[in-house]
């Protein structure tokens, strides 16, 4: 029987595994295998990180003040956080019922790529239209983050979405 509880591992899968209609079989299995591959895209951009860390402010002794440098520096870091929240939420498109794709934590994934790219670019080259564009990027993905809660919020109160 299927409980409110989100399985997390693949002994929970397996447990609930003879009730699962086909599609959710190949729906599970699709994204345990995208969370290995995505598990591998974030160690070997920890080892790049790493090894860019020690080279660049180690052996090189730069200054990690300097714009460039925490740029590059906190623009990989960004890449690291953004694909572990991927990974985090294929965790959760595991379990059949629930759907694999949740829409608030897409946009939260989107907003965390648009700071990303806000922070290593160079302002100092960019056109004006393409920081209108940004911004308002900035603006619509705020706005439907907000919306997306705010009905999130609706559902929970009125009974038809748990917490």
């Amino acid at each position: 029987m299927m409980t409110d509880r989100l399985p997390r591992n693949w002994r929970d899968v397996r447990r609930e595994w003879a009730i699962l209609t086909v599609y959710e079989r190949f729906e599970s299995l699709i994204a345990l295998l995208l969370r290995l591959v995505i598990g591998a895209v974030i160690v070997v951009a920890f080892y790049r990180l790493l090894v860019s860390v020690i080279e660049t402010l180690v052996l090189r002794s730069l200054n990690p003040l300097d714009h460039a440098i925490f740029q590059q520096v906190f623009g990989e870091i960004m890449t690291l956080l953004i694909a572990l929240e991927f990974n985090h939420t294929l965790q959760y498109s595991i379990i059949p019922h629930h759907g694999i794709i949740q829409t608030r934590i897409v946009i939260l994934i989107a907003i965390l790529a648009l700071a990303r790219k806000i922070v290593i670019l160079d302002f100092s080259t960019l056109s004006a239209a393409a920081m209108g564009g940004l911004a308002a990027l900035t603006l619509g993905l705020g706005i439907a983050y907000w919306l997306v809660g705010s009905r999130d919020e609706d559902m929970r109160q009125s009974g038809q979405l748990s917490k």
